[in-house]
Parts: structure tokens; C-alpha cells; sequence
């Protein structure tokens, strides 16, 4: 593995911090809407997924991550028994979104953790670089 630029980690660290703060984002517009039976156009809220890849535009060297997509989950929906609601079919049922919240707990979890650990790497790598400054003088 070789690093062409002299700020390659810099870039992937920072990247890494983009990506997962788009997660962060996604994450709470799906926790934010768990309970919209109608995003506007008379269809439940849908979970929405941060797609993710490779930032690797010269395919050579060390890449950071990139996100590709935001997409839509087409899981099924969850219906539920709610005749009072006026978004209710005939038989009483309501169509609820596909969010599941201890499954968005744990995704937004994970994202704070990714960027905690990339914000480390930026802070690891200062500290290095004022090390060999140091040892320069």
C-alpha cells in the first residue's frame, strides 16, 4: 500500500468524518419520522440508508470512503390495528413506517463511534507532525 499525497491520512480520516455525519443525519431523519404514516404523497415515511464507498478516484494509492447514495428501504411495512386514525384502510389497519428504533439506536451508535475514532486518527496525526516539528528545531 502506498501513500501519494503527504496529507493521505488527513483525507481519509476527514472523509470518514463526512461520511458518518451523513449517517448521523440519516439516522435521525429515520428516528424523527418512526411514526409518519404520510410523508406528503399519502405513503408511510420510508427508512432511508446511507450508501457507502470507496473514494478512490485514481485507483492507486490509499482511498478514503464516500457516500454514493442515500436510498430508500423497501422493506415491508408494518400495519397495525388503529381504527380511530384517519389514515386507516377499510379493515382498521394503518401502515406504519419500517423504522425500527433500538435498530437506529445502535446504527447511530456505531456512526458516533466511526467519526470519534476518525476525529482520534486527525488528532493522533497532529500530534505526530508537532512531534517531528519539534525534533527539528
Amino acid at each position: 500500500m502506498r501513500v501519494d499525497s503527504t496529507f493521505g491520512p488527513v483525507d481519509i480520516a476527514v472523509s470518514g468524518m463526512r461520511a458518518q455525519s451523513t449517517q448521523m443525519e440519516v439516522i435521525s431523519s429515520n428516528i424523527a419520522n418512526a411514526r409518519t404514516v404520510d410523508d406528503g404523497q399519502g405513503q408511510p415515511y420510508r427508512r432511508l440508508q446511507a450508501l457507502f464507498g470507496t473514494d478512490n478516484e485514481d485507483n492507486h494509492g490509499v482511498a478514503g470512503v464516500a457516500v454514493y447514495n442515500i436510498a430508500q428501504d423497501m422493506g415491508a411495512l408494518e400495519q397495525v390495528f388503529d381504527p380511530g386514525n384517519p389514515q386507516a384502510d377499510a379493515a382498521g389497519y394503518v401502515r406504519m413506517p419500517n423504522v425500527q428504533l433500538p435498530i437506529e439506536m445502535m446504527n447511530m451508535s456505531t456512526a458516533t463511534r466511526a467519526y470519534q475514532a476518525n476525529a482520534a486518527i486527525l488528532k493522533r496525526y497532529q500530534k505526530m507532525i508537532e512531534t517531528t516539528l519539534e525534533l527539528l528545531r
